[in-house]
């Protein structure tokens, strides 16, 4: 078995975030959008990481966190 290696890792700054709550909320919508793998949010830094099949479009993930109730300040 090998490990996938074609995957794309983006960091994005989202502020709002302030609680375990928060990075749930923010981790939920964004692990529906098509292709994304993994989602880590961080409270404290107020940053996102995610992992995905192909590039995801800025503006896809943007209202993906707007729907969860906070702002995408943009990549990081």
């Amino acid at each position: 078995m090998t490990a996938q290696t074609d995957t794309v890792t983006a960091v994005y700054k989202v502020s709002g975030m302030s609680c375990g709550h928060c990075e749930g909320a923010i981790s939920g919508e964004i692990s529906q959008l098509p292709g994304v793998t993994s989602v880590k949010a961080v409270a404290a830094s107020g940053e996102v990481t995610v992992v995905s099949t192909a590039p995801l479009d800025e503006e896809t993930v943007r209202a993906a966190v707007d729907e969860a109730g906070y702002e995408l300040v943009g990549r990081a």
